[in-house]
């Protein structure tokens, strides 16, 4: 698959966006590469939990939909939009996802919810031959409370550098949580895996 031609710069600035008109443009071409990247880089676990991996240029999508959503375009509004988002990006160090707890029906989601209360700080990453690395949960704000966890959590995941080169080298890694009421691990496809290695320095 050909890479998306967004300009990725590892660093998301307001001069590195698009204007609303090019994004526009753009847009209407590149979108289902945009879908087709995502989708590559995310990760179902069990039935009920989607982890999306994020990277620069689904943050960077992001941002221009925000953008072109709510038609900002002056640089104060760019900027927080920058602010809210591009703590998202991985950092050459780590993995950085999106974690969606999934159930359709409302009442089941009440329920469950409610039984999941912290499943957030119970997901973990195993790279072959080394330690779990679990997850940092939450750090713009708690999304739960004592009678719920939330639907939506941002997760990172922390590596040191021999699992970094572990990683890059090929090394197996599965994604798995033990939470009490939500036990799953499973390892993480090749093409999904070459992606994200693709975010370690």
């Amino acid at each position: 698959m050909k890479e998306v031609m967004m300009q990725t710069t590892g660093k998301i600035t307001p001069d590195s966006l698009m204007s609303l008109e090019a994004y526009s443009k753009w847009r209407k071409e590149h979108k289902p590469e945009v879908i087709a990247h995502r989708k590559l880089r995310s990760v179902l676990l069990g039935e009920h939990i989607n982890l999306q991996f994020e990277s620069e240029m689904t943050i960077r999508y992001q941002i221009q939909e925000m953008l072109r959503i709510e038609k900002i375009f002056e640089e104060e509004g760019i900027q927080q939009e920058i602010e809210a988002y591009a703590p998202l990006v991985p950092e050459g160090r780590n993995w950085k996802a999106t974690m969606m707890i999934e159930y359709p029906d409302i009442n089941e989601r009440r329920r469950e919810l409610a039984r999941l209360i912290g499943v957030e700080d119970r997901m973990f990453v195993e790279v072959e031959g080394h330690a779990r690395v679990y997850a940092i949960a939450d750090e713009d704000l708690d999304r739960e409370n004592e009678e719920k966890t939330s639907a939506v959590h941002f997760v990172r995941f922390e590596f040191t550098p021999t699992m970094c080169a572990a990683i890059k080298a090929g090394a197996s890694v599965k994604l798995g949580c033990d939470h009490t009421n939500y036990p799953a691990h499973v390892t993480i496809a090749p093409e999904t895996l070459a992606s994200l290695a693709g975010d370690l320095k």
